[in-house]
């Protein structure tokens, strides 16, 4: 059986040297583990393709979409929770020096804001200060390049993850790429938009494809919640991102 993951959302799910990495990949290793009726695999997958797969019933399962029932109904039903991400807007910092910006979507109007292809993050009425042209949004593949767009003046923010848009700087960083203060933009974080999560979305196109998915869903959902009580999935959480 394939589970298809995200290529390119560190640190959550990612690949790196042909390898799935982060920490729902590790959560879900774990849980793939335990249950003893399914042969699992995690097959690493850009997002706009996963969710194509979804649409299309050619995937069974995807990590790890947030709940957007309206903008996505090919995705149903979700596994409960796996995790609580927060979700920031990073800015250049003379972007919020001028102006306190703490009301979201509303100070940010004027703004480019940035954020990875095929995500609906920012909620409704940002998205509507996009369509009347209030701001403009411009999406890059991946977290990376996102990050080194607003370093580079192209996006005055970047809206994404908290943990994930840190961790991404940190890696880019050390790597020599990004120069904070010096060739790139001074960074800093801005307010909070909201908190999501991710869950593991299962096709609503798959018909009599998958006669197997209700009973996938009920053992997935007890040893995340087996996970939960004893810990064994803050632990994974916290050995990663130290």
């Amino acid at each position: 059986m394939n589970i298809y993951a995200d290529d390119s959302y560190p640190p959550y799910s990612y690949s790196e040297d042909g390898a799935l990495k982060g920490i729902y990949i590790d959560i879900l290793k774990k849980i793939f583990a335990k249950m003893n009726n399914y042969k699992i695999t995690i097959n690493p997958i850009a997002w706009k393709l996963g969710l194509s797969y979804m649409e299309s019933g050619k995937g069974f399962a995807l990590s790890p979409p947030y709940h957007r029932t309206k903008e996505r109904p090919y995705i149903w039903p979700y596994s409960i929770p796996i995790l609580d991400e927060r979700i920031i807007v990073v800015c250049r910092a003379k972007v919020l020096s001028r102006t306190i910006r703490t009301i979201w979507p509303d100070d940010y109007y004027g703004l480019i804001i940035g954020l990875n292809s095929g995500f609906t993050l920012g909620g409704a009425k940002f998205w509507q200060a996009v369509k009347d042209k209030k701001i403009t949004i411009s999406e890059a593949d991946g977290s990376e390049k996102s990050i080194m767009m607003l370093g580079n003046k192209k996006t005055d923010c970047y809206m994404n993850d908290r943990i994930s848009t840190f961790w991404t700087l940190k890696q880019l960083k050390a790597a020599g790429q990004y120069d904070e203060g010096g060739k790139h933009e001074q960074l800093v974080e801005g307010t909070t938009i909201s908190i999501e999560q991710g869950f593991l979305g299962f096709t609503a196109k798959g018909g009599d494809k998958y006669p197997y998915m209700d009973d996938f869903i009920m053992q997935f959902n007890k040893e995340i919640y087996i996970m939960r009580r004893s810990g064994e999935l803050q632990k994974i959480i916290d050995d990663f991102i130290r």
